[in-house]
């Protein structure tokens, strides 16, 4: 039996806790950069089943002969970018974390076309939205359900206010008198930003405003469920709007950046036709690069001391009889 075996029959490891420390930043970065690693979509659904079943095998203390500990990590690492921590289910293919790169770049490319239509902005706005309003519902916590009324009535709200808000900065812009073209080039490039940044926000509050009303489910550090609290879903919902922000800016104002500079080169001028292929490719590093630094910001489990919460949440023993100082809740992505 190798060495490595041995090591992973004799001493085991939490599979329930992230390969890497969750109280540092650089810790959840090299977390999220698994959970968002577009090549995790190439796994077969043999697989996705096998590293499911291992997992919860090893989880339960059942003996997991000739597996590595390497092995178990990566079957985690699969489980936890395919299957939603609340439900055990997959997460519907087009939106899960690990896709969110491939499904946004041709949104966000076609959304920094310049001079845009008005038929465009709403077009792409549209359906920047809806892939928005996907995500955040596959993604969110799933202890509180909004019902589909209400999830139909988030995603109109997100929907007219990005393409309200993006066709209003647009129409103000071509008013706009005493300013250069380049610098007016450069503004119009970052109305797909405000639009983007504002109605995402807007929509992780809509699409999760049943957590704001009727709280999400905390549990103690035995994993014991206390209940629901408003201000924790508060908390979760914050720090996801946040999070897609800052995810947004540098897809949204790097490529900008760049193809402003670039289209003003020899080679682009000889060769426009190399513009749409070199902004795809802006684009879709400025997003790799940016979604698992955004989510990095705050640990997916998070926590929250008692004293913030509710007054039932005070003054609570936990299973070995010690007070609960503190709760901890999925946040959601």
């Amino acid at each position: 039996m190798s060495e490595s075996i041995q090591q992973s029959l004799t001493k085991r490891i939490d599979l329930s806790q992230s390969r890497y420390d969750q109280s540092t930043y650089m810790g959840r970065l090299r977390h999220f950069s698994e959970i968002t690693d577009p090549r995790n979509l190439f796994a077969s659904e043999t697989e996705l089943q096998a590293a499911k079943t291992l997992v919860q095998s090893y989880k339960a203390g059942n003996s997991t002969p000739n597996v590595t500990e390497e092995q178990l990590w990566k079957a985690k690492k699969l489980v936890d970018s395919t299957f939603h921590p609340d439900t055990g289910e997959k997460v519907f293919l087009p939106f899960r974390m690990s896709s969110y790169v491939p499904t946004n770049v041709p949104i966000i490319a076609a959304m920094l076309l310049p001079n845009p239509s008005v038929a465009a902005i709403i077009f792409w706005q549209w359906i920047n939205q809806s892939a928005n309003v996907a995500f955040n519902y596959c993604n969110a916590n799933k202890t509180t359900e909004m019902s589909t009324t209400e999830t139909v009535g988030a995603y109109a709200g997100a929907v007219g206010a990005s393409c309200t808000i993006a066709v209003g900065l647009s129409q103000w812009l071509a008013r706009s008198k005493g300013l250069s073209p380049s610098t007016l080039t450069l503004l119009s490039r970052g109305v797909p930003f405000v639009a983007v940044a504002t109605a995402g926000t807007l929509n992780v509050f809509l699409m999760r405003q049943k957590e704001l009303k009727e709280g999400i489910q905390v549990q103690d550090a035995t994993g014991t469920i206390l209940g629901k609290s408003q201000t924790a879903g508060t908390h979760a919902i914050g720090q996801v709007a946040v999070s897609r922000v800052v995810t947004a800016a540098p897809a949204l104002f790097i490529p900008g950046l760049i193809m402003s500079q670039m289209e003003r080169t020899s080679l682009f001028k000889r060769f426009p036709r190399l513009v749409a292929p070199f902004n795809l490719i802006t684009v879709a590093g400025s997003l790799l690069a940016a979604l698992p630094c955004a989510i990095a910001l705050f640990p997916q489990v998070a926590s929250i001391g008692v004293e913030k919460l509710e007054p039932q949440f005070k003054g609570l023993v936990d299973a070995n009889g010690k007070p609960v100082e503190r709760v901890f809740f999925n946040r959601g992505l």
